[in-house]
Order: structure tokens, then C-alpha cells, then sequence
């Protein structure tokens, strides 16, 4: 990992010490004797929990809030950034993220204070679902009584509390649930909903307060290219021919790709950073560090590729190749009855969501390990026969030696299932390796 120069950043929690070392005096839950050591991947463990509870729709197995990205991401990040303050109070390895936190001993459970940090930060999120709360209760009570009942497994939960508490109140008005809509537009080159789902869901994830970045506009790209231009000419063509859902080019292979990129990459991209993590034997500090990297790089980009969306409104493929009759381009020919190979949801182009969580994610993890030749595997679902989907898409195994083959994988196959011209694709790249790169610069620095 980088050593970077030590950037001043604002610090909300000078003020608030008192408050949360009262807080988490009050709170500290007694556990079961079980294990004599302290667990070394609870890290991992809750991001899964996390995961799940964020995630998972409300009538699953293991039930969850039913959320999709971006906001899951989002909470996904608060999660994980009160799960790295807890262990960094406690081993003091690197900067904050909220500073402020009472004082813990250096010999506190690291695995109580992770697991009580992210447990309190989903009871903060679930609180009108009283199925998640009761979920996500009993993975705290079984994770608990993985420790050793002591006065270091007290402190641990204590400071668990704590920085949950922090995060809680640092996000309170954060821009979160907000009632901004995407602009409907009428002329060409201007986003409408898109049918058979038709939605018009997120614009307020534009005005979020980033976890890092100054603005959610910090990252605004260039913008979609002219529509009697070569480039719109090219990139209408070549998601015309490949991403159609009947009479396409694509080859087998192609739309192996399109279907593996067509699942929710929060959840298969996380499991493939929790393998990582467990080949490279992280300790749980280092995962802590790994996942709070990632998710809020991760979280910060979609920030701002929700900014890029509100502020561009570019239409989709299927809204520009049936309306190409209209576009003052003659080199782009209508098709009436073109269709995406998956739905088309309920926001604009550019820029391409899955590129900004792909891109800054790992990016993230490039920058952690310090290269970009690391071997793991991605596993996803596909997208499965179910209400809503029209074709649906087979599951598969992706074997990687660099962390930026995902990201060229992820650019290429939403071409494949019709759902972005290739600069929304790359522009979302972009946006997640700057988000990356900031996180890499601003925060979380070693410390001596």
C-alpha cells in the first residue's frame, strides 16, 4: 500500500467524545465462554451479515431490507467504516475516519468490537423491520459467543458501540430518501423512462454527501459525445448489433458475459474480496482496512455517477435506436422494435452504474495491495428465470490475474446486454478509479 502525504480533512467528532464514551459505557452486552481466542475473521463475517441484511429481499431465508445498489452500497459503507473505526481504536494503525472515539485498550476484542459495530449500524438502518432486526440480533449473539467472556471482550463491545453510534450520527441528513426525480426529456438525446420497466427511481442519490469526496459533482465526466458525431455513429451501432435482446450478433461467449454482468455486482464482487482476503491471511485490521477501502470508494463513485446521471439525463440505447429516426444523424437507422437483452431500469446513461461500483471497487483493491496482478475468481448468478425478466441469462465462473480485467469484463458486457453506449461504460470507469484514487490519498493513512 501507498504511503501518501498526510492531507488535513475536517473532524466532525472532537466535539461529540463525551456523548459516545457515556454511550458506549451504557451498552456493553456480557457474551457466552466458548473460544479462548479472539476470532480473526469476524471482518468477513459481517460483511456477508451486512450483505444480507441490506440486501436480501424481506421474505428470504436470512431477510433482509430488499435494498438495491446504489443505496445498499451506501449502507454497506456505513457499515464498514464503523466496523475499521472500532479496530482502529483498538490497534490505532492508521488515521480515522471520525475521530473522537473514546479510549480503548490496545488489548480489546477486535473481534466484538467488529461484530457490535456493524450489528448496531444495521439496527440503526432496520428499524421499521422488526424480521431484520431479529435476524441480524441473532448473527451478533452467535458471533459473541465465539469470544471468550473477559474485560478485553467488554471493551471491545464498548467500543463497538461507540463508533457505531458516530457513524449514525455522522449520516443523519446525509441526503439519503430524498425526493429528486430524473427530468423526462422529449428531445433527442434527452433520458426517458424505458419500457417494459419504466421507472424513474434514484435522482436523489446525486445530492448524497459523498463519505470522502468534497461533492457529489467532484467527478463529472465530459459527457456524452455529439449525436451526429463519428463516436455516437460507432457506440450507436455497436450496442445496436450486440446488445439486442432478438437478432443479435453476439457470439456465445459474448453473452456469457452479458449474463454474468447482469447480477447484482454488490454481492458476487464482495464474496470475491472476502476469498481474497482470506488467501492473502488478512488479519482482521487488514480486512477491516480492505473493506472500508472499497465500499466507500465504491460508494463515493456511484455518489457521483448519480451526479453524472441528474446532470447529462443522456437517453438509453433503446429509447435512441428506436427514436434514431429523429436523432439528425443519417448514419444511425431506426429499429421501431429494439429491445435490450435485460430490462432497461429506471435511470439514465451516462454514467454506467456498474462500471462506477466495478471500477472503484477495484480500484480499491489495487491500491490496498499495491498491484494489480492478484489471482481470485468471481462467481455470478446470472440473472435467473423470475417476475421481470424477459430472457433470462446463465451464471459463471471468471477466473482473474489482475484486478482491471474486471473492470474491462464489466465495460464490455453492459454493451453485450444492450443497456449503455460504451462511454457510459468507460466514463463510469473513470469514476470509480478517481474515487479510488481519492480515497487512496485522503484517507486512511498509516500512522506511527
Amino acid at each position: 500500500m501507498a504511503n501518501v502525504p498526510r492531507l488535513p480533512r475536517v473532524r466532525r467528532w472532537a466535539a461529540r467524545v463525551t456523548v459516545l464514551a457515556v454511550l458506549a459505557s451504557m451498552l456493553v452486552v456480557p457474551g457466552a465462554t466458548v473460544a479462548a481466542d479472539d476470532p480473526t475473521d469476524m471482518v468477513l463475517d459481517w460483511n456477508i451479515n451486512a450483505i444480507n441484511a441490506i440486501g436480501n429481499a424481506p421474505t428470504a431465508a436470512t431477510p433482509g431490507l430488499g435494498q438495491p445498489p446504489p443505496l445498499a452500497v451506501i449502507h454497506h459503507a456505513m457499515a464498514h467504516g464503523a466496523i475499521y473505526d472500532a479496530v482502529n481504536a483498538i490497534d490505532g494503525g492508521h488515521e480515522a475516519y471520525l475521530d473522537g472515539l473514546p479510549a480503548v485498550s490496545a488489548t480489546a476484542s477486535k473481534a466484538a468490537a467488529v461484530a457490535t459495530a456493524a450489528r448496531d449500524v444495521l439496527l440503526g438502518l432496520a428499524t421499521a423491520s422488526p424480521a431484520v432486526t431479529a435476524s441480524v440480533e441473532a448473527l451478533y449473539l452467535a458471533s459473541l459467543a465465539e469470544i471468550e467472556a473477559s474485560a478485553d471482550k467488554d471493551a471491545g463491545i464498548a467500543i463497538g458501540h461507540a463508533a457505531a453510534a458516530a457513524m449514525l450520527l455522522d449520516r443523519m441528513g446525509d441526503g439519503r430518501f430524498g425526493s429528486l426525480a430524473f427530468t423526462v426529456g422529449t428531445e433527442p438525446g434527452e433520458w426517458r423512462p424505458v419500457p417494459p420497466v419504466s421507472n424513474n427511481v434514484f435522482a436523489w442519490v446525486s445530492l448524497v454527501r459523498p463519505f470522502t469526496l468534497n461533492s457529489p459533482d467532484q467527478l463529472r465526466t465530459e459527457g456524452p459525445p455529439a449525436l451526429t458525431s463519428a463516436q455516437y455513429t460507432a457506440e450507436f451501432n455497436e450496442v445496436k448489433a450486440l446488445g439486442a435482446q432478438a437478432g443479435s450478433s453476439r457470439t456465445e461467449a459474448q453473452t456469457l458475459l452479458a449474463g454474468f454482468v447482469s447480477a447484482n455486482p454488490f454481492v458476487f464482487m464482495n464474496r470475491g474480496l472476502r476469498e481474497i482476503a482470506m488467501a492473502h491471511g488478512l488479519s482482521t485490521s487488514e480486512q477491516a482496512l480492505l473493506f472500508v477501502r472499497t465500499s466507500m470508494s465504491a460508494a463515493d463513485a456511484l455518489i457521483a455517477c448519480w451526479d453524472n446521471k441528474v446532470h447529462w439525463n443522456f437517453w438509453r440505447p433503446q429509447t435512441a435506436i428506436q427514436l434514431a429516426a429523429d436523432d439528425g444523424n443519417p448514419d444511425t437507422v431506426a429499429d421501431p422494435n429494439w429491445k435490450s437483452l435485460i430490462s432497461t431500469p429506471g435511470y439514465p446513461d451516462i454514467a454506467s452504474g456498474f462500471n462506477c461500483f466495478t471500477a472503484g471497487t477495484m480500484y480499491a483493491a489495487r491500491l490496498y495491495f499495491g498491484t494489480d496482478k492478484v489471482s481470485f475468481s468471481l462467481t455470478s448468478p446470472g440473472l435467473p428465470a423470475g417476475p421481470g425478466v424477459v430472457v433470462p441469462l446463465p451464471g459463471s465462473t471468471r477466473e482473474y490475474s489482475r484486478f482491471s480485467d474486471v473492470i474491462r469484463d464489466a465495460i464490455d458486457g453492459r454493451i453485450f446486454n444492450g443497456l449503455h453506449f460504451r462511454v457510459a461504460d468507460v466514463q463510469g470507469a473513470w469514476i470509480g478509479k478517481k474515487a479510488a484514487q481519492w480515497v487512496d490519498k485522503h484517507n486512511f493513512e498509516a500512522v506511527d
